[in-house]
């Protein structure tokens, strides 16, 4: 077997690893194996927690580590099949980022940039403006590129406004101008992980093929590592053989059924979504059945 026909597929994960509160690694990790890939994380940053209703919490960025790491990579002459690159915790660690990509990238193995910038149209609190200005750079590396709104608006320029009260036909413009704007990055495939429209959330994504529009059930609650879990299953299916639509679909309708059922078990928000309960869709999306027969 060829290195790039291996099975499984190796995906380096770029992300922080916080020990407690589902997100980044600790979603990653257990939902791209279920999908059938072998993740190879390069930790960004480690922290007790994540930042989303914690206080006090430990933090250390690892850029001399994410070199020291790449390196030993470098040495062993490791092949990687994917890479997917999310939050970073200092401006630095940007160029490492784009050396990492040049290093282990190309021959078309797929790069998925998540630019973890914000939320509710403002910057996360540990970014910083050249933080900000170093991710649009990177986003110019990715062939897979999945912003949420507010990432979007960010990116491009365009004002944020917030969709919650926008008819039906605003939301779909919008969903096609912020499409066309982010199109200057030169990624082929394009996903904006929803702009929630009365009781529905939209999720708009374009590629060669062109561009659509997929619709999920808007559960009025936002849990921590939702977005992570959304690209670790959309490239899970996309190095799985599935067509863009269909895994963008299927991400979707995943991450749909994970909120769902968190909130079923009264789940603290800043737990995060409860992936324990969810692998059976996982190995169900992986056979492509139906969301009706995996659907529990």
């Amino acid at each position: 077997m060829s290195e790039m026909n291996r099975n499984p597929k190796r995906v380096a994960a770029i992300h922080d690893l916080s020990c407690f509160g589902r997100c980044a690694l600790t979603v990653i990790l257990p939902t791209l194996s279920a999908l059938g890939a072998q993740v190879i994380p390069l930790p960004t940053a480690l922290l007790s927690t994540h930042t989303g209703g914690f206080t006090d919490l430990h933090f250390r960025d690892l850029s001399d580590d994410m070199d020291e790491i790449a390196a030993h990579f470098d040495r062993l002459e490791l092949e990687l099949d994917a890479i997917y690159s999310g939050f970073l915790g200092s401006e630095g660690q940007i160029e490492k980022v784009e050396r990492f990509i040049d290093r282990f990238g190309g021959m078309g193995k797929p790069i998925l940039i998540d630019p973890v910038m914000g939320d509710d149209g403002a910057l996360y609190s540990t970014y910083t403006p050249e933080l900000a200005e170093g991710m649009k750079r990177l986003c110019h590396k990715a062939d897979i590129l999945t912003p949420n709104h507010t990432e979007a608006c960010l990116l491009t320029g365009i004002p944020y406004e917030s969709t919650a009260n926008m008819s039906v036909d605003e939301v779909v413009e919008l969903g096609k101008k912020l499409l066309a704007a982010l199109s200057t990055y030169g990624a082929k495939k394009v996903v904006i992980t929803g702009l929630p429209c009365g009781d529905e959330l939209f999720i708009f994504g374009a590629s060669e093929e062109g561009g659509f529009c997929h619709r999920e059930p808007l559960l009025h609650v936002g849990y921590p590592g939702t977005g992570d879990l959304f690209a670790s299953v959309l490239l899970g299916l996309l190095l799985d053989g599935n067509g863009f639509e269909p895994a963008v679909q299927g991400a979707a309708e995943l991450t749909t059924i994970a909120i769902e059922k968190t909130l079923a078990a009264k789940t603290p928000i800043r737990d995060g979504v409860i992936l324990e309960s969810c692998m059976y869709e996982m190995l169900a999306l992986k056979t492509n059945l139906k969301r009706s027969q995996y659907r529990k």
